[in-house]
């Protein structure tokens, strides 16, 4: 039986800060309702000027302390292939919290883990049936490589079943006011896991809160015994300033980033957080992942550059 859909209410655009706005020389716009600008946009704050929307898909940035910086594209929701694992990580650390440099417990590799290396060309990380990594090692080999078979795997760890932990996937959704998001499994293979820009820009704000998360997604390469050195499938890492967060591709969903940056307002670092969703979708995975991570890095970088020359100090290093 499928699992019952969290109700869908519209959102209103993200609150502003009229204060710290209003500190930085940053007009604010009301927001009109019905009267987007082209295309779906929806630009609230003006001293920045109009930014670089991908004309593909849909995106959203959100500026910690003050609230939505805008969007494009609408909030009809679209497949959203591996950022599904923002949410897997986010319910296993809540579930099973870690301290930083903590690794928790050992999990012992399932028989349906190790047979799902290499299956179907999804994205897999090669593991054998009985070895044991730690909660933290499969957490790092969920986002850096982004292993399905090891998202299902801590599904079955902390739920029994991946039917049961998608339950507690939702019920998350729902309570972080992800009102467009349907969340089917816990890799992002199925197409009929859906979201929104906002929606993940709203999940990302609150997963970056948690320490271990934040470290897992900044991390560039990991080096795992028998498995060698392996690199992480976020190219924004290489921009300054930049703190992870995820990429996922597949054809039905395209391309689609989600990413996070430091920046400092009035000398206090804020988290900068964006999402592009749906580049290039129905064409290869490659190359809607292209589409999506140079859309995002002009997307962040105008952002940053703007917020800085409003007032505000340079990325955070």
């Amino acid at each position: 039986m499928p699992l019952p859909r969290t109700p869908r209410r519209r959102l209103v655009g993200g609150a502003l800060s009229l204060a710290l706005l209003t500190a930085l020389g940053i007009a604010v716009v009301a927001p009109s309702g019905s009267s987007s600008a082209p295309g779906g946009e929806r630009p609230p704050v003006s001293g920045i000027g109009p930014l670089p929307w991908p004309q593909d898909g849909q995106s959203a940035v959100d500026l910690e302390g003050t609230g939505s910086l805008g969007e494009r594209g609408g909030r009809r929701p679209v497949p959203i292939a591996s950022l599904t694992k923002v949410m897997t990580a986010y319910v296993v650390l809540k579930e099973h919290p870690l301290r930083p440099g903590e690794q928790g417990p050992l999990i012992e590799v399932d028989r349906q883990a190790a047979h799902e290396v290499g299956v179907g060309g999804e994205s897999t990380v090669p593991v054998r049936a009985g070895e044991r990594h730690s909660q933290r090692r499969l957490l790092e080999l969920l986002l850096v490589p982004s292993g399905n078979n090891v998202a299902r795997l801590l599904a079955r760890w902390d739920s029994g079943s991946q039917e049961a932990f998608v339950a507690k996937m939702r019920r998350a959704a729902g309570r972080l006011g992800m009102e467009d998001t349907v969340y089917t499994g816990a890799s992002g293979i199925e197409p009929t896991t859906v979201s929104t820009a906002a929606d993940q820009v709203r999940l990302t704000r609150a997963a970056m809160e948690d320490p271990v998360f934040r470290a897992i997604v900044a991390t560039r390469r990991i080096t795992v015994p028998g498995l060698g050195t392996i690199t992480n499938t976020n190219p924004l890492l290489d921009t300054p300033g930049v703190l992870g967060v995820k990429t996922g591709s597949s054809t039905p969903a395209g391309g689609n980033l989600l990413w996070a940056c430091e920046v400092r307002v009035g000398g206090t670092p804020r988290l900068l957080v964006g999402a592009v969703l749906h580049q290039r979708a129905g064409t290869t995975p490659a190359e809607g992942l292209r589409a999506a991570v140079d859309a995002g890095r002009g997307l962040l970088t105008a952002v940053r550059d703007r917020l800085a020359s409003a007032g505000t100090e340079g990325p955070g290093r």
